[in-house]
């Protein structure tokens, strides 16, 4: 994520990664509304005018901060079959979201619904670039004849990753290999293509997701 106004001079990526740093680790310890620029500043060992630089306010910062390390670790991967691709994609994020660094997306859920404002935030900084990812490989498997074409890409995003945040939220079901297994399996008998399939070669790796 990048501020659309372009602030301040270019980055020094020491600085860049230890106000990134020093943003999560306290994120962890409190919610975002009790975190100030001052604290990450000290934190991080910079001045706060350095942060008001780079980032507009503590929102972006964190968001920043969250969406670099969820970019880490979460992978897309490209076997050739959509079914395990997406099974391997949804248990990617279950595990990361139930990780120490990950539990800051409840965080996030939870202030967009008693803030307007950050709700915009996260749905144009995180959600958006995040679902547009995903958006790409159902396209592309839509394309090839693995998913019914005709089906509305937004919703059937929704029905991927809904009933993990709803397990994420409501805390009444696992989130591990089985079940993302389980889900993905469901999902795909309502919304297989009956067309014959494109036959491609799987990648060579894992690509990580960048938005």
């Amino acid at each position: 994520m990048t501020d659309p106004k372009g602030r301040g001079r270019q980055r020094s990526s020491e600085s860049e990664e230890a106000i990134l740093k020093a943003t999560l680790q306290l994120l962890k310890e409190k919610s975002l509304r009790d975190i100030t620029v001052d604290a990450i500043a000290r934190k991080a060992g910079v001045g706060k005018m350095t942060i008001y630089k780079w980032w507009p306010s503590k929102a972006y910062v964190a968001l920043d901060a969250f969406r670099k390390k969820m970019n880490k670790v979460v992978v897309m991967p490209d076997t050739g079959d959509t079914e395990r691709d997406l099974a391997e994609l949804l248990y990617s994020i279950m595990s990361f979201y139930i990780s120490p660094t990950g539990r800051i997306f409840s965080q996030f859920l939870a202030e967009s619904q008693s803030d307007p404002e950050f709700a915009v935030l996260f749905r144009e900084h995180f959600l958006k670039p995040r679902r547009e990812s995903v958006g790409v490989f159902l396209d592309r498997a839509m394309k090839e004849g693995a998913i019914d074409h005709t089906l509305n890409r937004e919703i059937l995003l929704d029905l991927i990753f809904g009933p993990m945040v709803f397990r994420l939220m409501a805390g009444h079901g696992a989130l591990n290999r089985a079940e993302s297994d389980a889900m993905i399996s469901t999902l795909l008998r309502g919304i297989r293509s009956n067309a014959p399939k494109l036959k491609r070669a799987s990648g060579d790796k894992a690509a990580v997701i960048q938005v």
